[in-house]
């Protein structure tokens, strides 16, 4: 019965650690400024930018851009697809927007004139669970 007792005993210090070493090494959200220096610009195709980064739900977006000349909509697939404001879709117009990634895909687009969307404002994220 001693004998089981420690055992017991171990397995739950041995839970302990496991558990505090897991929370104690959470992944805080990185902050990402959307095109780099040159920020939310129709120059830059930004599904580009976007390649080859690993991005976490709870991440977060800065998107930099002069406000009286560009904006940001946060979109579903087909307003991706298609370079429209679908319904319930969000828009944002500061200049300095900060937008946290939810788990999954993240559509972002431009549409402060016609074009800015089909030439490149534009921008699809998948985003992984936390870690």
């Amino acid at each position: 019965m001693a004998q089981s007792s420690r055992h017991v005993s171990y397995v739950m210090a041995m839970l302990c650690l496991f558990i505090a070493n897991a929370v104690t090494h959470a992944r805080r959200p990185t902050t990402y400024f959307v095109g780099g220096q040159d920020g939310w610009d129709p120059v830059i195709l930004m599904d580009t930018w976007a390649r080859g980064k690993t991005f976490y739900a709870g991440d977060i977006l800065v998107f930099k851009y002069d406000d009286q000349r560009s904006n940001v909509v946060v979109v579903n697939r087909i307003g991706y697809e298609t370079c429209t404001a679908n319904e319930g879709a969000v828009e944002y117009s500061s200049g300095n927007d900060r937008i946290q990634l939810h788990y999954g895909y993240n559509y972002f687009i431009g549409t402060y004139t016609p074009e800015d969307c089909s030439t490149g404002l534009k921008m699809a994220i998948k985003a992984l669970a936390p870690i």
